[in-house]
């Protein structure tokens, strides 16, 4: 009976199933006299073992960030190198078919153990049609970091492609490990989780694994044959990987040359689930809608609540939006908003918090999971919304009694930040805290919004972070823009154990009549909510105000000068109500927070009861860089500091014209170009010989090759006679003395020397110098 196929070849029996098919050393398993045995030494011993444990980081990588961000990096760790070994161990015995199998097993086992992992609640949603919907969402861009239950779900997958991909390495099948490999990494590019470096060392790894693999029944020789190929195809691979990732633009968003940089607003306007932190940015003085109110407040588009370190991401599903939210559990006030969208809007910005959505955008709203408003399809220009909040009007020393009695789901939650982030951010949050005396969460989320406010300064132009955002804005940056304030101010709280989280919209705008703002992209803003027992979420703004509103006038005035559409409507060309920016009212709040009822600013040492200003700061998801300083900004362009992202296509890229050179010849020709240009002195005898060599390799350059059977004395009368003259015969001369005669003494030899050099200037040409004639004898 015939052995079934499958996708990994022959799966018959484990004794021997390559049967006598050539191994990496060229030989079979019957040059051994037995079958082949397995081990882990063994096949990383082969070069294509390079490319499998490099496509196997790759997607490990992955799961590490996840779990990195989440929790629980060491226990994946561990988890890793035992269900390795275990592969390792079966693959010494077990057949391929069994193993496959068993993977299968194992994979129902993970995702079963993920759903058991998701709260009761959640897990009451789970049906065929919700299910298939999260699948596809997940490969068409959803983060796995987005699931509730991220952590668990990395911790049950990770085992499952680890244990195949290992033990197929073992098994000496390293193509079929690769691509194992490569597939798992394959869903985390679909997810987006996976960057473009993570996706071209899978590629590369697959590349090697597979050239490696194919070259292996050649041999050793075979293998360091070919390695400049492969040299040169990673190389490639590696550099046009960067070129898509650095150039800008997308279908929907072209730069073409001379444009400006893109700006970084649209990300607030989509209201993504995911936010990514620029460098130097740029920000649109179009209007985007307008609010009529009876009060001030920022227009809130949506929270973030998961750090990854380098960006955020909003977890949770969206439910439909049912008629009506729940209020805030302290006391609040109502405030009821018309907004008028005055271009496409894929938010609903609303003041924290909404309870009640009117108009027909209602009917397909939805609510996130932070209780949030999204709307179920674009705004068009001139659609009409009216949203009624209820703000928070705890006071101040309501907030300082509020305590720490935090809910479970709130603390979890909301305190959470990647295992990497360095102890140095929780270190210079607790010399914050000790100078300003803050002995509860309140006291603690003033002293880090005035601590950051007063020791950075503001600026769009900033280079690209790397690394951990917060972190390097703390201990390395001296300013930037709201992104960087919110993000460093949320993790400082969230290593003391306050619950605080990531906010995005807009800022309250122009007033231009005692009851309407309008409201331009250039007010995009990011803040902080910070989570008090009883009160609920509160608001507070790290950003200083005074550079915000002179970088925002500036930006419109300029825009007015050149003409620009869309940058006025009805009222606003003639300058604001009262200021460009409105004040806080008579139940104003310090520090930024909704609805705290009106302070002194000098009765508090924490209270900062500052004016609202307009933000001239942004923030993306999936848009392309600035690119530094000359992307965009207000500030002068500064000089370009490679990253060491450009530092590794720089290698790469060295190490591809190496090979390449040395794949189509160029290294030799380089090479006896540089011999024929240059002798250096030996002896009389060793520099007559190479000097007579010289003029044959110029001759085979400029005239022709020495024939077959034709002595060097019949050659050197046809090159004397038809192109070097008396010259070449001197040359021949000494050679014969050094080669047959008593010998040649040194001031024959330089003449012979210098006449080969003479010679070389008067007849090769610099292309023909490069362009070889074979090697020199």
């Amino acid at each position: 009976m015939s052995t079934p196929s499958s996708p990994f070849g022959g799966m018959g029996s484990g004794r021997t199933e390559r049967g006598d098919r050539a191994r990496g050393d060229g030989r079979s398993d019957a040059a051994d006299g037995g079958p082949e045995r397995y081990g882990v030494v063994a096949a990383l011993r082969r070069p294509a073992a390079v490319g499998v444990v490099l496509a196997a980081a790759s997607f490990l990588a992955v799961f590490y960030h996840v779990v990195d961000v989440v929790g629980g990096a060491t226990f994946l760790l561990m988890e890793v190198a035992v269900v390795a070994g275990v592969a390792a161990w079966f693959g010494g015995f077990l057949r391929e078919r069994t193993a496959v199998l068993l993977t299968a097993v194992g994979f129902a086992v993970a995702l079963g153990g993920y759903v058991l992992s998701v709260p009761q609640s959640a897990r009451a949603l789970f049906t065929v049609g919700r299910v298939g919907a999260d699948v596809l969402a997940l490969v068409t861009g959803l983060s796995v970091l987005r699931l509730l239950n991220a952590g668990a779900w990395a911790l049950f997958l990770a085992p499952v492609p680890t244990f195949l991909t290992t033990y197929l390495l073992v098994r000496r099948r390293a193509t079929a490990a690769a691509t194992v490999a490569a597939a798992t990494t394959g869903f985390f590019l679909l997810t987006g989780d996976a960057g473009p470096w993570v996706g071209l060392a899978t590629a590369v790894g697959l590349t090697l694994a597979v050239g490696f693999d194919g070259l292996s029944a050649a041999g050793r020789r075979g293998v360091l044959a070919q390695w400049d190929t492969l040299a040169v195809l990673v190389a490639v691979m590696v550099v046009a990987t960067s070129l898509v990732t650095v150039v800008p633009g997308s279908a929907t968003n072209p730069v073409v040359p001379g444009g400006d940089s893109p700006t970084v607003e649209s990300s607030l306007v989509a209201n993504t689930d995911s936010v990514g932190v620029l460098g130097s940015i740029r920000l649109s003085p179009e209007v985007r809608f307008t609010v009529e109110a009876d009060a001030s407040e920022y227009w809130r588009v949506g929270s973030y609540d998961r750090y990854t370190g380098g960006g955020w991401v909003r977890s949770g599903e969206a439910q439909p939006y049912s008629g009506q939210l729940g209020p805030p559990p302290g006391e609040s006030e109502r405030l009821v908003q018309q907004v008028t969208a005055r271009t496409q809007l894929d938010a609903l910005p609303a003041a924290w918090r909404p309870v009640e959505l009117r108009g027909r955008v209602a009917d397909t709203a939805q609510v996130t999971d932070h209780d949030g408003l999204k709307p179920g399809t674009t705004l068009i220009e001139n659609d009409t919304y009216t949203v009624v909040s209820e703000r928070p009007t705890a006071t101040p020393g309501q907030l300082r009694r509020a305590g720490v009695d935090y809910p479970g789901a709130i603390s979890s939650r909301y305190t959470q930040l990647p295992e990497s982030t360095p102890d140095r951010v929780g270190e210079r949050t607790a010399e914050v805290l000790a100078q300003a005396d803050a002995r509860n969460p309140y006291d603690a989320a003033v002293a880090v919004e005035r601590h950051l406010e007063r020791s950075k300064e503001y600026s769009l132009d900033v280079p690209a972070p790397q690394g951990n955002v917060a972190d390097r804005f703390l201990f390395e940056m001296e300013s930037g823009y709201c992104v960087y304030y919110a993000t460093t101010m949320v993790a400082m709280l969230r290593t003391q154990g306050v619950p605080a989280r990531f906010v995005v919209g807009y800022t309250p705008g122009q007033r231009v009549a005692e009851d309407e703002w309008v409201v331009r992209g250039l007010d995009s803003h990011a803040w902080v909510e910070v989570y008090f027992p009883d009160h609920g979420w509160i608001r507070f703004d790290p950003t200083p105000g005074g550079p915000r509103e002179a970088a925002e006038q500036s930006s419109i005035d300029t825009a007015r000068e050149e003409g620009a559409t869309d940058v006025d409507v009805d009222g606003s060309e003639n300058g604001s109500y009262e200021t460009p920016t409105a004040t806080p009212d008579a139940t104003g709040s310090p520090s930024g927070s909704d609805g705290i009822t009106a302070v002194d600013p000098g009765a508090d040492a924490f209270g900062t009861a500052r004016g609202v200003t307009a933000d001239n700061s942004g923030l993306t998801a999936n848009l392309t860089n600035a690119g530094g300083p000359a992307g965009g900004g207000d500030g002068d362009g500064g000089g370009w500091t490679p990253t060491r992202s450009d530092v590794a296509v720089g290698a790469a890229a060295l190490v591809g014209v190496a090979a390449g050179a040395r794949r189509f010849g160029l290294t030799g020709r380089l090479r006896r170009t540089v011999w024929l240009l240059r002798q250096r002195r030996v002896d009389p005898a060793t520099d007559a010989e190479r000097a007579f060599r010289r003029l044959e390799y110029l001759a085979a350059l400029v005239y022709r090759p020495r024939r077959p059977g034709e002595t060097p004395r019949q050659f050197v009368e046809a090159l004397s006679r038809d192109r070097f003259g008396e010259g070449a015969r001197a040359v021949a001369d000494a050679y014969e003395h050094a080669r047959y005669g008593g010998g040649v003494d040194d001031r024959e030899a330089s003449r012979a020397v210098e006449t080969v050099d003479a010679l070389v200037r008067e007849h090769a040409p610099v292309l023909r110098r490069l362009g070889g004639a074979g090697k020199p004898s």
